[in-house]
């Protein structure tokens, strides 16, 4: 029973967030994406290592297999959603330029993020812009967006 409650727990979470990115996506015209966000967190190999990861209640797992297993997952999260900016980095490294649709849909994400955390997308940006590998042009179009 606790694990169908930490599933639904996360499921409400995944199903508000996916109507925040909805909202702000709708706002810039970007509808595909809008419905499409995150439906890879559906997938049991995302699914229920975030569930553990944020909700607990996985204890047929110890702490350091959760972190393993949301490891794995947030890796194939990046992998299969080209609005994370990892998508467009190549085996060697290189920031591959994001087409301006996934840049907004980004910026959207962190948007819908901020509600949560209380912080808007300008500052998560500036926060996290170190980590970041973005191509320069990417850097440009997300910059002048943020500016808007």
């Amino acid at each position: 029973m606790n694990q169908l409650r930490t599933w639904g727990r996360y499921l409400i979470y995944l199903c508000r967030h996916k109507w925040y990115v909805f909202t702000e996506c709708y706002k810039v015209g970007i509808f595909v994406e809008a419905i499409m966000h995150d439906w890879s967190k559906l997938l049991p190999s995302e699914f229920f290592a975030y569930a553990a990861k944020f909700y607990g209640g996985d204890y047929a797992y110890k702490y350091f297999e959760v972190e393993q297993r949301f490891d794995m997952a947030w890796f194939y999260h990046q992998r299969r959603n080209k609005h994370h900016w990892d998508y467009w980095v190549n085996s060697e490294g290189q920031a591959l330029p994001m087409p301006a649709k996934y840049v907004k849909q980004m910026i959207c994400d962190w948007k819908a993020m901020g509600r949560k955390f209380g912080d808007t997308a300008s500052e998560f940006y500036e926060t996290k812009q170190s980590t970041m590998n973005l191509h320069k042009s990417t850097i440009e179009v997300l910059e002048t967006l943020l500016r808007k």
